[in-house]
């Protein structure tokens, strides 16, 4: 490069210029331009791209190299062997997330939008689960998969792992309990601290694994032998590195909150106090994030949402906000919660309790009597809730007339009518939009003083849950709206249709069973319900919408707008739930900035900085509801323990080539009956027909068929259960059935 050029790209002008002056005392060219000028340049080392920038100064080159890092870090720069900075994706190389799989193999879920990449065995020796990674695409596997070559490690993300201690001729080793971390983890004579063969422990990674070498850890923690009751939840956040521990640095900041808000908080507020808003939540509900309060107009209804405002107590950058940032979701486990914020801000400030003034952010629809959002605003207020409602209080009050509650919450009751009014005139909407609603179950647990499953049971929604839900999903939408109109980069929350080899396996099913679903090549949210209305009455129902369900993608989040599929919405974002989740408190700061005069140019979060939380949000969302699952697996596991040789009927939900798992009535527990305990015959997978058919004797095993089975095994380590076949099914007309020949 000639100086001439060094001199021409240092003089012209970043677009985000103001931006980064905003945020820093001492502004350096952003992110995008510096991506703007190795482009322009091609791969460049760091003392060219300073030259380039036209940065001399100890402080200036000391702020870039911190901003190389961090880009490099995030996945939109990689420094090549010859120590030059070059543009991801320029060189087919793809930055992204890596997902271990429990066999070895594994994937790169990309950063930006794209399919995902196949790494195999072999590529994943050097990685964990969770890690990020560069890859270089190789070319095609043999099921026609993108494949890839790792390139560069850009974060470890697998610091600890639980799981139990095996010694064997010497050698211990850590088998984790986390199946998608699938090294061993070596721990020298010298570090095992203490614990011995079969314990539960802690250990923590010295040496990461590379393409030659096994990882390296020392026990830092032994959990026991047994589990006692919570350990499940303890493994867990051990295995999924959750934090449960709240850092000096954020302690030294929450601790001048207090527990009311002071006046001087309201200043510049609409006072809210006066309507009779009120929170509608579970029985067992410990934070209140949202309140409601509805009421008619000439031509439909004002709904005002309210949400606790956690920005103004979240400053961006504080260490409160990294370590929300880093944890990025609450994590709910039967027994507990581990919380994004901290419970002076999430039991307390930023709680709508009742009777207290609480600072929130409003969203105010006027909705017509169509269900359509006529026109909305946000704006920050001060509110007192009126009541703390639960939702089977609302629906005795609205459905049953319950009198002694309708007595007692008389003042509200013409509110709550209206909300339940509009919430119908939005279900209505809801259908002719065409969003998909699958009946699905979703359970509880009951337990004993020994804190032990003494009872698993559905939870039943009632009209009250729908009605919030509705009330939350327009505010929702209405954010959305808002950023879209202001073309304002924010986090959406996107859901996207159905892949094309999904589709088509879909569609190979229905054809088997003379369905079909309408929509082409593309089809809409509007035609996947339209088949569901149509099957409502069939006996198989269930078995179809499992397959259904299992066609569409994953929901994420992302900072540019591609609609969600299932909600059926053009736009979607959240909102309504910043105690809780990491997005909805960047929608908060989005709103305020825009409220107060900001536009897109200097907006605290630039695009390539947004693309990189959605990421990591929803790796956290994903992570949040791994350890969950692991935990209820466990429970699930410890509970059937006690119902060996048990007999029970249930319903095939999910077929796979090495057997079917199967849901018992009236526990909601899957097991696995493995093909090796079909010794009548030989059984071939048909993935798209999801069944198992036998070769000899035609008889077909189908998702959604009805078995009896007998409890044969429970391995608490891998959380498995094992079922046998017991006999007939109960009910012939949804029993297995033989080919016809």
């Amino acid at each position: 490069m000639t100086r001439r050029d060094s001199k021409r790209a240092g003089r012209a002008q970043d677009p985000h210029r103001s931006r980064e002056a905003k945020k820093y005392a001492h502004p350096i060219p952003s992110r995008e331009f510096i991506q703007q000028v190795l482009s322009e340049h091609g791969p460049l080392d760091f003392d060219q791209l300073a030259r380039t920038l036209a940065l001399h100064s100890e402080q200036d080159l000391e702020a870039l190299q911190r901003r190389v890092k961090a880009m490099a870090r995030d996945g939109q720069l990689v420094e090549n062997r010859r120590g030059a900075y070059c543009l991801v994706n320029k060189r087919d190389l793809i930055a992204g997330r890596v997902i271990g799989h429990p066999d070895g193999f594994g994937f790169l879920k990309p950063d930006e939008a794209g399919e995902d990449l196949f790494l195999s065995a072999r590529e994943m020796r050097g990685l964990f689960h969770n890690d990020r990674a560069v890859v270089r695409v190789t070319g095609q596997d043999r099921r026609g998969r993108l494949e890839g070559a790792v390139v560069e490690i850009l974060e470890r993300n697998t610091r600890r792992v639980v799981g139990r201690l095996h010694q064997e001729s010497g050698v211990g080793f850590v088998v984790p309990d986390n199946k998608r971390l699938h090294h061993d983890i070596i721990i020298p004579r010298d570090a095992l601290g203490g614990a011995t063969q079969g314990q539960i422990l802690v250990a923590e990674i010295v040496e990461q694994p590379t393409k030659r070498t096994q990882p390296i850890g020392r026990v830092v923690e032994v959990l026991g032998e047994h589990m006692a009751a919570g350990m499940e939840t303890d493994i867990a956040i051990r295995a999924f590195d959750l934090s449960v521990v709240w850092l000096e640095a954020v302690q030294e900041e929450i601790w001048v909150f207090g527990t009311e808000v002071p006046e001087a908080a309201r200043a510049g507020r609409e006072d809210l106090r006066a309507l009779p808003l009120v929170t509608i939540d579970g029985a067992d509900a410990r934070d209140f994030d949202d309140a409601v309060y509805c009421e008619r107009t000439p031509k439909g209804w004002r709904l005002l949402v309210c949400i606790a405002d956690v920005s103004a107590y979240v400053a961006l950058g504080s260490a409160l906000d990294q370590e929300a940032y880093q944890r990025g979701t609450s994590v709910y486990f039967p027994d507990r919660v581990i919380p994004m914020l901290p419970e002076v801000l999430s039991n307390g400030l930023c709680s709508l309790n009742p009777q207290v003034d609480r600072l929130c952010m409003t969203c105010e629809l006027y909705i017509s009597e169509d269900g359509r959002i006529i026109r909305s605003r946000f704006f920050p207020a001060v509110m007192r809730s009126q009541a703390r409602l639960t939702y089977d209080q609302v629906a005795a009050m609205l459905l049953d007339g319950d009198a002694a509650l309708c007595a007692e919450h008389a003042e509200l009751l013409p509110h709550l009518h209206q909300l339940y009014a509009l919430y119908q005139v939005l279900d209505a909407g809801r259908r002719v939009r065409g969003a998909i609603d699958f009946d699905t179950t979703e359970t509880k647990f009951r337990f004993d003083e020994q804190g032990k499953i003494a009872e698993i049971y559905p939870l039943l929604r009632n009209e009250a849950h729908k009605l919030i839900e509705e009330c939350m999903l327009a505010a929702n939408v209405a954010a959305a709206r808002l950023f879209e109109r202001k073309r304002l980069p924010a986090l959406y929350r996107i859901h996207q249709g159905p892949k094309a080899e999904k589709l088509n396996d879909l569609r190979a099913f229905l054809g088997e069973l003379g369905l079909g679903l309408p929509g082409g090549d593309k089809p809409q949210a509007k035609d996947y319900a339209t088949l569901m209305e149509g099957i409502r009455e069939r006996p198989d129902r269930h078995l179809i919408q499992t397959v259904m369900l299992r066609s569409l993608s994953q929901a994420m989040y992302a900072p540019g707008n591609l609609g969600h599929f299932g909600l059926a919405y053009p736009a979607y974002t959240h909102f309504t739930s910043p105690i809780r989740r990491y997005p909805d408190l960047i929608v908060h700061r989005a709103i305020k900035h825009l409220l107060a005069g900001g536009t897109a140019e200097d907006l605290d979060y630039s695009l390539p900085r947004l693309q990189a939380m959605g990421e990591h949000c929803s790796a956290a969302e994903r992570r949040a509801d791994e350890a969950t699952w692991d935990a209820i697996a466990w429970l699930k596991c410890e509970y059937m323990r006690e119902r060996l040789g048990e007999q029970h009927a249930g319903t095939l939900s999910g077929v796979s080539s090495f057997g079917f798992f199967v849901e018992l009535d009236g526990i909601y527990v899957d097991g696995l009956v493995h093909i090796s305990s079909l010794d009548n015959d030989y059984y071939h997978f048909d993935p798209v027909g999801h069944r198992l058919t036998g070769e000899r004797t035609g008889m077909i095993y189908r998702l959604g068929d009805r078995v009896q089975v007998v409890v044969a095994a429970v391995n608490l380590d891998e959380r498995k259960i094992d079922f046998v076949l017991a006999g007939p099914p109960p009910e012939p007309g949804q029993s297995r059935k033989r080919r016809r020949r």
